[in-house]
């Protein structure tokens, strides 16, 4: 009595291939649904490398006039020589007295008395001519000479007892101070001071002491500074006799004060200085410098280049410590005009390295951008270590003073990050925190200060240079690590009228949401979303823009439930992908209508998707991704825009035309149909859906055919849907794909016979095409395999035998070899591999005992039960 109760309870429930279990929880539909409910990948946009490095890519919308140039003249004249004085390290007493300006009037009854020229004739000679060497030079823009005065005649000699080379190296010196000090103009037009001044005996003893044990500079320390403004061992010797007499020395007071007003640069600069400096100065650096102002051959001026830099960072001389850095960057300034761009590397490097501000600032920001503009330096830059200069421009430099420089800095080391050596090294320095802590501080800048506009030149530049970093693992790892997606969000909040910006972070956002732990941080930023919608609405017709951020929802969505959940509930989140469908649907039409009226029937079109087609691949992709989350899936599919736009798709793309396109629709209707909700707009469309996918299903994609099949499976639970299958003879296709040796196809389409054999009166129908025979052999090719589709196909069969009366008459031939492969799936030690990782076979054995198992057995037990005789069963091994 329990038994035939029991028999009458399985013959009344027959197993449906899906059904919506209750009291489950999402992640126990999803994993049940297998390909039912699946997300949508797709390729990452490509973005074109630009033919040529600019500040501004091509596709930027800002217009010539709005922007700064990327081609530019360059010249001497566009440093500064007024910048280049050095900071003053000693601070000056007051003076006593009330000095009398200096004047250079015509007027004889001017009340200043100023130094007359000297009586003597052979100074009058010799004073005019060192004016028309100075001018002479001067005029030929040559700051220092390649010549020396001859020392005075009268000054002892060094003693025959020292060695020649000291005497030598002494003799460079003194030719050295002597010419320096020469060429020290008194800026008047009329009249001119010559002031010499020579090393005393003494000095140059203990000097050549010194380097007789150590290095030319590690001397003695400081030399004190008298009263008078002169060194307390050194002699000073003034031409004019005249100048100490009682009527004229208050025209020449001989303090430090005045002696900075009137001697000009390289007094002051020596007054500052230490001996050792001095020294290094005179027999380390000039002469360099006379070889930089006489030198014609490039690669020599290079190398005295490197020589000079060396040089610098060997007497601690870099940045703003070189009392003489004037006479050194006007010789340097002066080498611009060679166009020769391994010299102006060089020339950038020394300049860079000595800390320049204010227009020279800008003028060599600007020489190393138009260095690195050119992709055949990448060697040479490579090699002369410009990038630290540039980075320690970005770190140490004044964002709002300094702003025009820092654009071009930041857009040299933009084009730097173009090569892959420069890129990884760009990594190891630090650049990537070194950039998010810039951009930080341009986020601190509102919209109503008036340099937010120009920021946004420079964040240009800063957001492309961190899209090219982004290609590297360590530097992605950093953008995590210090916080980039909170930044980034700002920066594009603040800048949403930006195209540019907002392009270039989008594309950041697009390369980094491919990988599951960056985007794993962009979901938890709620803001993103919100941002995302507004960048859809304001730059709708940007394609560029909208397919990035497109593709990353599509990422968002497909790897994070709560991100599906977050961006539905966005205010006009869905109405906003919507409009866009329409705006990119219509170009599209617009597009094919004029690629025929022009001829273009019955050619081939473009394997590639068109940038609209492209648009409406990726923007299907995220309502497919959302539609995986149990209530989103349920409200979209009673959306009717939402499946209208997926049928509009069906009806005017073929999969010829562009196959991802179709096959992202048809599985977004095959997610929607999974949702057995009321007013469902898939049920209401089921039978047009039907017709409309034959199409995909007799075409020659296999891709297509699967997925067309998948729709299929969830729409064939309706009887409508089942009488339109026989009607159309597409339950013959189904059998034939049981014979595609594939594990997906057999699934699908063993899911629609499923649906059919719950019609009593449509299980004959796998009888014919050996339909059972095909399922027998599917479950002998993938069962040990796959126990999902072995259980779909134990319940197809036991749907198909639930009137049987003799299992040879309902299983005809194929009996006696279904009842020995079910006897052998059915032990677990033949069934299931252990040869398998350890969580493989866990996972195979739970599908296996929940699956496979109760229907399995229960089908075994029906064929044993209506056999007539037992045959003998021989069980063999898998």
């Amino acid at each position: 009595m329990q038994a035939s109760k029991n028999k009458n309870t399985e013959e009344a429930e027959p197993f449906y291939r899906l059904s919506v279990p209750k009291q489950k929880t999402s992640s126990e539909i999803i994993n049940e649904a297998r390909n039912v409910l699946r997300t949508v990948r797709t390729r990452r946009p490509f973005t074109p490398t630009e033919d040529h490095r600019k500040l501004f890519g091509s596709g930027s919308l800002r217009a010539p006039q709005n922007r700064p140039p990327s081609v530019f003249s360059l010249h001497a004249s566009s440093f500064d020589l007024a910048e280049s004085r050095p900071v003053s390290g000693v601070r000056l007493s007051p003076l006593d007295h009330k000095p009398m300006l200096v004047t250079f009037a015509k007027d004889e009854d001017s009340s200043v008395s100023l130094p007359k020229p000297p009586a003597d004739p052979a100074e009058v000679r010799k004073v005019s001519s060192a004016r028309a060497r100075l001018f002479r030079r001067t005029s030929q823009g040559n700051f220092l000479s390649a010549k020396t005065v001859p020392p005075d005649q009268n000054e002892e000699k060094l003693d025959s007892e020292e060695p020649a080379i000291m005497s030598n190296l002494c003799r460079s010196n003194d030719n050295c101070l002597a010419e320096q000090r020469s060429y020290t103009p008194f800026n008047d037009e009329s009249k001119q001071l010559i002031c010499k001044e020579r090393i005393s005996r003494s000095e140059r003893e203990d000097f050549l002491k010194g380097t007789a044990g150590k290095f030319l500079f590690h001397l003695r320390g400081e030399r004190s500074v008298n009263s008078d403004g002169r060194f307390a061992d050194e002699e000073q010797q003034f031409p004019c006799d005249q100048m100490k007499k009682p009527g004229t020395s208050s025209s020449w007071p001989r303090s430090t004060g005045w002696k900075r007003r009137v001697t000009g640069l390289e007094d002051e600069t020596r007054i500052n200085e230490s001996e050792e400096e001095e020294i290094f100065w005179h027999i380390k650096i000039l002469p360099i410098l006379h070889e930089l102002e006489k030198e014609d051959n490039i690669e020599n001026l290079c190398l005295a280049c490197t020589k000079l830099y060396q040089a610098l960072n060997e007497g601690s001389m870099l940045g703003k410590r070189c009392k003489r850095r004037s006479v050194l960057l006007k010789t340097l300034y002066k080498l611009v005009d060679i166009d020769s761009d391994p010299l102006c590397l060089k020339l950038a490097k020394i300049i860079l390295a000595m800390k320049v501000d204010g227009k020279n600032l800008l003028s060599v920001c600007k020489l190393a951008f138009k260095i690195c503009r050119n992709e055949k330096n990448d060697s040479i830059i490579q090699n002369d270590r410009l990038l630290d200069c540039l980075l320690e421009v970005l770190r140490t430099e004044d964002l709002q003073k300094n702003n025009e420089a820092l654009l071009y800095c930041m857009g040299a080391i933009k084009f730097m990050s173009g090569n892959a050596v420069l890129l990884n090294e760009m990594v190891n320095k630090g650049a990537v925190e070194m950039l998010l802590q810039l951009m930080r501080q341009i986020n601190n800048i509102k919209e109503n200060d008036t340099h937010f506009s120009n920021l946004g030149h420079l964040l240009v530049q800063l957001t492309a240079t961190l899209r090219n970093l982004a290609d590297l693992p360590p530097a992605r790892r950093q953008l995590i690590c210090s916080g980039a997606v909170s930044e980034l969000a700002v920066a594009l909040e603040q800048r949403v009228n930006d195209k540019d910006v907002c392009t270039y972070i989008v594309r950041i956002f697009s390369k980094l949401s491919s990988y599951n732990d960056f985007c794993a941080a962009l979901a938890d930023c709620s803001r993103c979303y919100i941002l995302f919608l507004a960048l859809l609405k304001k730059h709708q017709k940007q394609q560029d823009l909208v397919i990035r951020i497109l593709f990353v929802l599509g990422n968002l969505t497909a790897k994070n439930n709560q991100a599906r959940e977050q961006f539905f509930k966005e205010k006009e989140s869905v109405n906003t992908l919507i409009s866009l469908f329409q705006t990119y649907y219509e170009l599209d039409l617009n597009a094919q209508k004029w690629y025929h009226e022009r001829g273009g029937e019955g050619k081939n079109l473009p394997k590639h998707p068109s940038e609209a087609e492209d648009v409406l691949i990726k923007l299907i992709r995220v309502l497919a991704n959302l539609s995986i989350h149990p209530s989103v899936g349920a409200a979209l599919a009673t959306a009717h825009c939402v499946v209208d736009l997926l049928v509009t798709v069906l009806e005017y793309k073929s999969v010829d035309d562009c196959e991802e396109l179709v096959i992202n629709a048809a599985t977004t209707i095959n997610n929607l149909s999974f949702y057995k909700v009321k007013s469902s707009a898939v049920q209401d469309k089921k039978l047009h859906i039907a017709e409309i996918l034959l199409k995909l299903l007799m075409s020659n994609n296999m891709d297509g055919v699967v997925e067309a099949v998948r729709v299929f499976g969830n729409l064939s639970q309706y009887h409508e849907i089942c009488d339109f299958i026989i009607q159309k003879k597409i339950y013959k296709f189904m059998i034939a794909l049981l014979d595609a040796k594939n594990q997906d196809v057999c699934f699908s389409a063993c899911g629609v016979l499923l649906n059919l054999t719950v019609d009593k009166n449509k299980r004959a129908l796998l009888m014919e095409e050996g339909g059972i025979g095909k399922l027998v052999d599917c479950l002998q090719d993938f069962g040990p395999a796959d126990w999902q589709l072995a259980c779909l196909i134990c319940k197809t069969l036991w749907n198909y035998s639930e009137n049987i009366t003799s299992a040879a008459s309902c299983f005809g031939e194929d009996t006696d070899t279904l009842l020995v492969l079910l006897t052998s799936l059915l032990d677990e030690e033949l069934a299931l591999d252990y040869s398998l990782d350890r969580d493989l076979r866990d996972n195979h054995k739970l599908y296996w005992e929940r699956e496979f198992k109760p229907v399995a057995e229960k089908l075994l037990d029906r064929i044993q039960t209506h056999l007539s005789f037992l045959p003998t069963v021989t069980i063999t091994p898998f």
